[in-house]
């Protein structure tokens, strides 16, 4: 009995302490109980969903009920009041640092627009349509991985909103709907360069005339907004000779949705037109010659 009476004359001498210990026991209990019920929920409930749902609000009740104790336990002054408040929220700001990044990342999203449901975006690699955008996530329809070019993989993709705070957000459509694009024709020497150059610029003209005239008016708007300078929106041409063949890069825009299918319309109507130029453009294939080949003796 004369060591509780000592005890309670040292607590009385340091309520606070006292308060940090009273708190301490209380914490372990509260802690010891969330656990034993996480445990029976996890052995007598079989349905998954409402199991998780069931530890997860055991789980924030016993959050609740341990910032009520602490509440309750230092608030009989300011001093311990501010005390316990500042350990609170810097603890709290610790914990919940992504989440508040997140809300934070959805504010900024929302009022500078860095992108909107429907954009077509790459961001921490993942490319992909946004379909969602929520005060925590943006969801994307995710493209490209192992399906070739722009192509659905059929996957969702959530990805915090706070990394737009953290890495480059690559937007394919905002502001300026339309990307450019490019492929090499390898040509065959001794080809009509001439002719070959006439069909590439019919070809291109027929299939890409519109893009041309609907990013015109697009750009203007860029130049305007943005410190940039005019582009060449018209299908472009360079020639390269090479040890093999003669190589055609047809470079041009289009629209970021139809990128695939505008280069297979490309290819196609030039291998046409090349195949109805009787002989005077020819593609070519890679080759190989082979050199200092012994004789071989057979018996």
């Amino acid at each position: 009995m004369q060591f509780f009476d000592s005890l309670q004359k040292w607590f009385s001498e340091f309520p606070t302490l006292a308060n940090f210990v009273k708190y301490a026991i209380w914490l372990l209990i509260i802690i010891a109980v969330m656990q034993l019920t996480r445990k029976i929920l996890k052995k007598k409930v079989d349905n998954t969903t409402i199991r998780y749902k069931s530890q997860k609000g055991i789980e924030i009740l016993g959050y609740v009920a341990i910032l009520i104790l602490a509440i309750s336990f230092f608030t009989e002054t300011i001093k311990d009041f501010t005390i316990i408040f500042g350990l609170l929220s810097a603890s709290l700001a610790f914990t919940l640092q992504e989440l508040i990044l997140s809300i934070a990342g959805s504010i900024y999203i929302f009022f500078v627009k860095v992108y909107t449901t429907g954009d077509r975006i790459e961001i921490n690699g993942i490319k992909g349509d946004v379909i969602d955008i929520d005060s925590i996530y943006t969801t994307m329809m995710e493209i490209g991985q192992w399906v070739s070019s722009d192509n659905y993989t059929g996957r969702i993709v959530k990805l915090s909103n706070a990394f737009v705070f953290k890495v480059p957000i690559y937007n394919y459509s905002q502001d300026f709907p339309f990307i450019w694009d490019e492929f090499n024709l390898p040509i065959r020497y001794g080809s009509d360069v001439e002719l070959t150059k006439t069909i590439i610029a019919k070809v291109t003209t027929e299939v890409l005339e519109d893009y041309a005239i609907n990013s015109l008016e697009k750009w203007k708007d860029i130049v305007n907004k943005y410190y940039i300078e005019n582009a060449q929106l018209e299908p472009t041409l360079a020639i390269t000779l090479t040890d093999n063949w003669i190589q055609f890069n047809v470079r041009y825009i289009v629209d970021y949705k139809k990128r695939r299918l505008t280069k297979h319309i490309l290819n196609e109507k030039i291998s046409q037109e090349i195949q109805n130029s009787d002989g005077k453009v020819t593609l070519a294939s890679a080759t190989f010659e082979v050199v200092n080949l012994s004789d071989i003796k057979l018996k």
